[in-house]
């Protein structure tokens, strides 16, 4: 077994357990609940297949449905977010960088992390809630759900890379 995929599924299993014993019970305000898993799909290398990506995704968005009582929320938001992750990657590292890029703050720098990071958890918050709600009756509960989750959301990942790259 190599290296790599013995951290993947590390980190697959410290947030699958994480999300599932500690973060879903977190409501903050009664609406923004942190969804720390989708950090899974933001780290993954940039000359990962595709077919993996969506592979790995859904596997961990399996695994929070199942745990969570959540049928279909978490596989059908993550594997969404899986299918942008590549496409979006290239658009914020240079064209030279090798192909092992890892991405992290350390090599895409506070900045692009940050923003790659936003765009994805964003676009994960929205679909998530509203597969949920699977209605816009309330499309403002609906917004400050998905806004205030992907604003939480991104701040915990920011500090996990804060210390990663220590």
């Amino acid at each position: 077994m190599s290296l790599d995929l013995l951290k993947r599924l590390g980190l697959f299993l410290a947030l699958c357990v994480a999300q599932i014993l500690i973060l879903n019970h977190i409501h903050l305000f009664g609406v923004a609940i942190p969804l720390l898993y989708a950090y899974f799909v933001i780290t993954f290398h940039r000359n990962t297949p595709k077919w993996a990506i969506l592979l790995w995704s859904f596997a961990l968005g399996l695994a929070i449905d199942v745990f969570s009582n959540t049928p279909g929320l978490a596989a059908g938001s993550l594997t969404l977010i899986a299918i942008i992750q590549p496409y979006l990657l290239e658009l914020f590292i240079p064209r030279d960088s090798i192909d092992e890029l890892e991405v992290s703050v350390k090599v895409l720098g506070w900045g692009n992390f940050t923003s790659f990071s936003a765009i994805l958890i964003l676009i994960f918050c929205l679909a998530f809630f509203a597969i949920e709600a699977f209605t816009f009756y309330n499309w403002v509960h609906w917004l400050t759900s998905a806004g205030s989750s992907a604003v939480l959301t991104l701040i915990l990942i920011l500090a996990i890379e804060s210390v990663r790259t220590k």
